[in-house]
């Protein structure tokens, strides 16, 4: 079985993701991590030097590979992963799809201080968040099995929410969770 989480820059794709494959006992594989291993070299740089095109077509690959049967992974994409149609598909019919939802506020409150993100590196950034979200929470929405609202919980909080909706899908056999995070202290029982 395959997860896969979407979202915005931000939302905490990799944060639950680590969480929730080791509750599941599965590896967590960061999106933007196997493309930069792959086109040796940072992802801003290569967007600098070949264009957004040839990235898109390299994510592309990445994802067709990585949403392949058999890989029982947690995928944690790129912000822009769902700009491209195939890759929307791909991700909805071979994986299962949480949108990681946060509002562009939200996020701005997360990453204001954030000098690592190129997304962030303009004159106002709380604009260019509202943007990329009109742009791309339709295409999350498109591509999502379950939509999951990261406003105020914590991570735990969020890791048992993905949980949950396993478990009601009947993907996860409750058996099989090692055990529930105590979403109030993000501790785990015992």
């Amino acid at each position: 079985m395959t997860i896969t989480l979407v979202g915005m820059p931000g939302c905490g794709k990799s944060t639950v993701g680590r969480h929730l494959a080791r509750h599941l006992g599965l590896r967590l594989v960061d999106g933007d991590h196997e493309i930069e291993k792959r086109i040796g070299m940072p992802i801003r740089s290569f967007f600098e030097a070949h264009g957004e095109a040839a990235f898109r077509d390299v994510e592309q690959e990445v994802i067709e590979q990585l949403s392949a049967p058999g890989q029982d992974i947690v995928l944690a994409t790129g912000g822009g992963a769902v700009l491209r149609a195939p890759n929307r598909e791909r991700l909805r019919r071979g994986t299962h799809v949480f949108y990681l939802r946060s509002t562009p506020e939200e996020l701005f409150r997360r990453l204001r201080h954030d000098t690592h993100r190129p997304l962030l590196q303009v004159a106002d950034p709380l604009r260019r968040l509202r943007e990329l979200y009109r742009e791309r929470d339709p295409l999350y929405r498109q591509v999502a099995h379950y939509v999951i609202e990261t406003g105020r919980p914590s991570v735990p909080a969020l890791v048992n929410m993905v949980l949950m909706q396993l478990e009601l899908a009947g993907l996860v056999d409750p058996a099989r969770v090692p055990s529930p995070i105590d979403a109030s202290t993000g501790a785990e029982p015992g």
